[in-house]
């Protein structure tokens, strides 16, 4: 019984015959498993890619921008952003937020988030002059620049750089091991033909306007919204420019 084993055995490892189908059978899964997962990270990149160069998209025409900005302009700046990743404007209801694996609250698919920041060497501070948001993140404001600190670029004194966020909302087709997750985008460009940008809108607050009067349209950056009262000190006549003012520091 042994030995018969042995030569059955023997004979099956010495035997070269095969039938394509069964070999077909065993490998095919195999290979559309690769297959998916290949086509999914591949995809992650693209989408990645697309996401950072609409942002850049967004962030370059904010740039050449000369005068104030207002909803109607982050609107189609939203909607231009939804075109490029080619997300809907529909929310995710309660049931589909559930099983996706988002947290509570994060219903759109696709956010845009757009912050001017500007610096100040006396102080070493970044401040935020206005942000405004479309889809689910809060707003920026000026504390939250402390945790973005070494994230932020190098600036003169006085300058102000754009900041634009995107967040898109990836739902991998195939199931090989990668869960949902929200594909972050970022990049701060500095206005190109004006020293600011400026928003007139719901969420507008001081709008990086004002020169030391009360009742300069916006508020103003010293009397109503300085930190401090060396925040409005111009002794030495660092924020003076060549035109004259309507105000006084």
């Amino acid at each position: 019984m042994t030995n018969t084993l042995k030569t059955r055995l023997s004979r099956f490892a010495r035997a070269d015959e095969g039938n394509v189908t069964f070999e077909a059978i065993i490998l095919l899964p195999i290979l559309i498993i690769i297959f998916a997962a290949c086509w999914v990270y591949f995809d992650v990149f693209r989408e990645q890619s697309v996401n950072q160069k609409a942002n850049y998209v967004i962030g370059d025409a904010l740039s050449r921008e000369t005068d104030e900005i207002d909803d109607t302009y982050i609107d189609n700046a939203y909607k231009l952003l939804k075109l490029f990743t080619r997300t809907g404007d529909d929310l995710y209801d309660e049931a589909s937020a559930a099983t996706t694996g988002f947290s509570d609250g994060e219903l759109y698919p696709t956010d845009l988030r757009i912050t001017v920041v500007s610096y100040k060497k006396s102080s070493n501070k970044y401040a935020v002059e206005w942000s405004v948001v479309r889809g689910d993140p809060e707003v920026l404001v000026t504390a939250d620049l402390t945790s973005m600190h070494d994230r932020l670029p190098l600036l003169a004194d006085g300058a102000q750089v754009i900041l634009v966020e995107t967040w898109d909302d990836y739902h991998p087709v195939f199931n090989v091991g990668l869960a949902a997750f929200p594909i972050k985008s970022y990049s701060f460009t500095q206005p190109r033909y004006a020293p600011q940008l400026l928003y007139v809108g719901a969420n507008s607050g001081n709008n990086g306007w004002g020169n030391g009067d009360q009742d300069a349209p916006g508020g103003s950056l010293c009397n109503n919204n300085a930190e401090n009262a060396t925040d409005c000190d111009n002794t030495d006549g660092t924020y003076n420019n060549e035109a004259s003012w309507s105000g006084g520091w």
